[in-house]
């Protein structure tokens, strides 16, 4: 298989130079758990040179917001007039709507922008969002196709990826120790393609498992992002499924954090098949990719069945992530096409 290069393979190198100390205010989620990738986005524009400022969009503002009512208008503003930021750069940001967005643009100069990094949003749930910002990311290929009407800003195709210092090999005991791990929320549709691999000695982490009938796998249900990196470094194979079967292009899931993650800590992982998978990896050599139930368990078996070959493939995998899909190679794809944009 050839593998398909991307607008995401460009060297981020060069950026820094381009725009070095750049004023970045990041809006996201902000946690360790579940949006504990956020800060891992913030480090990776650091790393590029920019000086970022965080806005949380999970907090509320604290006590002395909530007594004086002080909305998300109020504070966003306040936080754009302290940072005076080039760039307002918003991950998801669902709670900012489109008329929030351009009031707050017109106090500024700044260049609004949104990465939508989670590639399970429809475009029908980005369109009215994206029409209020200068320049649009989405983690999956399909959507960038559906987003292109009269008034939207461009689309362009931006995968989420991974930290290498903290999605790395690493030495797992004890309870993080098992031969096959999936870490995330239950589903039915996990809940089905899992309960073919129990016989593999299955681990599950995350929230619901305990109450579904595969509850005595569940090792935890609420893990923060230490703990998810220890849980699926312990594992001999790595499952990747996704939330829900794949319904067609408007709930086209492309590629999710797992998958970039896994590769980067070097466990050999075994992901149910999903667009846009070989725009980024080579399968066979990099990932191993189940089509159906049965090749999953298929899939499963070989690899905690020949060690030498699982690891093998794990190898390439991580090579290939470090060396093209950290957040600062997608951090330096975002900021180079706004260099390229803007002018």
């Amino acid at each position: 298989m050839q593998l398909v290069a991307t607008e995401v393979e460009r060297p981020a190198r060069v950026v820094p130079v381009l725009l070095e100390k750049t004023r970045v205010l990041l809006a996201g989620a902000f946690d360790d758990g579940l949006h504990a990738h956020t800060a891992l986005r913030r480090r990776a524009l650091e790393r590029l040179g920019c000086r970022v400022s965080s806005f949380n969009l999970m907090s509320d503002g604290g006590w002395l917001s909530r007594l004086r009512r002080v909305g998300l208008h109020d504070r966003f503003a306040r936080a754009m007039t302290q940072t005076a930021p080039a760039v307002v750069l918003v991950l998801e940001g669902t709670q900012i709507g489109a008329p929030l967005v351009a009031a707050l643009r017109r106090q500024s100069d700044a260049v609004w922008v949104n990465w939508f990094c989670d590639g399970r949003r429809a475009p029908t749930s980005i369109e009215p969002l994206a029409a209020a910002y200068d320049a649009v990311f989405v983690a999956g290929s399909a959507a960038v196709n559906r987003l292109h009407a009269p008034g939207l800003p461009p689309a362009r195709y931006l995968p989420p990826g991974c930290d290498p210092s903290v999605h790395r090999p690493m030495r797992s005991r004890d309870q993080f120790r098992a031969n096959v791990v999936f870490a995330g929320t239950a589903t039915p549709h996990r809940e089905r393609l899992l309960s073919e691999l129990v016989e593999f000695g299955l681990a599950l982490w995350g929230p619901g498992w305990r109450k579904t009938k595969l509850r005595d796998y569940c090792r935890g249900e609420l893990l923060d992002h230490d703990d998810y990196v220890r849980a699926y470094a312990g594992a001999s194979v790595a499952v990747n499924v996704q939330c829900s079967p794949n319904a067609g292009e408007e709930a086209d899931p492309g590629c999710n954090r797992r998958l970039f993650e896994l590769a980067a800590m070097g466990v050999p992982q075994v992901v149910e098949h999903r667009p846009d998978l070989d725009r980024h990896f080579r399968e066979g050599s990099e990932i191993l990719v189940a089509r159906t139930p049965s090749e999953l368990k298929t899939l499963t078996g070989e690899a905690l069945h020949d060690r030498a070959w699982s690891e093998q493939v794990a190898a390439g995998g991580r090579q290939r992530a470090l060396s093209e899909h950290t957040y600062m190679h997608r951090m330096g794809v975002l900021l180079g096409a706004l260099r390229a944009q803007m002018g």
